[in-house]
């Protein structure tokens, strides 16, 4: 049997499903709401209490304290998509209309308050391509940007626990091979594209 929703809880899983890396802020009101695996997973990190609502796993942080409760998702590693409402809800018919308005990730961050004091944010990448392994890094909030070119997934590797990036962007190849994340697990946090 197929699960009933609410319209503005399929409105919540569209969102969810075009952003499925995320923890979803959706704005309701005066608060950011989660919901389902995203509510189960934010509520120990933010310290906040998992409820439910219509039966489903749900906690919330206000409005206006958003920016405290993105940064504690953030040091924890964890990307978060903002989705406001873009209508008036006393003027909406229906469901009041809501869009993504951005996704931050640890390593794009650009709040001082949000950023490791006296080290570098950097966001990495990695290609392969015919055996050759290209690292490209970027500071986000100085600007600072580097692009390497290594023979060696090792030399990789290693420049990675040395840069250290607080988030690595690699490719679905890597994930097939094995190898390299296992290596860098515990030193860098990594994601596939």
């Amino acid at each position: 049997m197929a699960e009933k929703l609410t319209p503005m809880m399929r409105q919540y899983k569209q969102v969810k499903k075009e952003h499925p890396d995320s923890i979803l802020f959706f704005r309701m009101g005066d608060f950011y709401e989660m919901f389902f695996d995203d509510a189960k997973e934010a509520s120990p990190i933010l310290d906040i209490v998992l409820t439910s609502r219509s039966g489903y796993p749900m906690c919330g942080v206000p409005y206006h304290a958003g920016d405290m409760y993105l940064e504690k998702l953030l040091a924890a590693g964890r990307c978060v998509t903002i989705c406001e409402q873009v209508e008036d809800p006393k003027k909406a018919r229906g469901v009041v209309k809501r869009a993504v308005i951005r996704t931050i990730t640890p390593g794009t961050v650009i709040s001082s308050k949000s950023i490791r004091d006296k080290s570098n944010n950097y966001i990495a990448a990695v290609s392969v391509l015919k055996k050759k392994h290209g690292l490209s890094y970027l500071e986000v909030s100085t600007g600072e940007f580097k692009v390497i070119e290594f023979g060696s997934s090792r030399e990789l590797i290693d420049e990675l626990i040395r840069v250290p990036p607080v988030e690595c962007v690699l490719p679905q190849s890597l994930k097939r091979e094995g190898g390299i994340t296992e290596q860098l697990d515990g030193y860098v946090r990594t994601r596939f594209t």
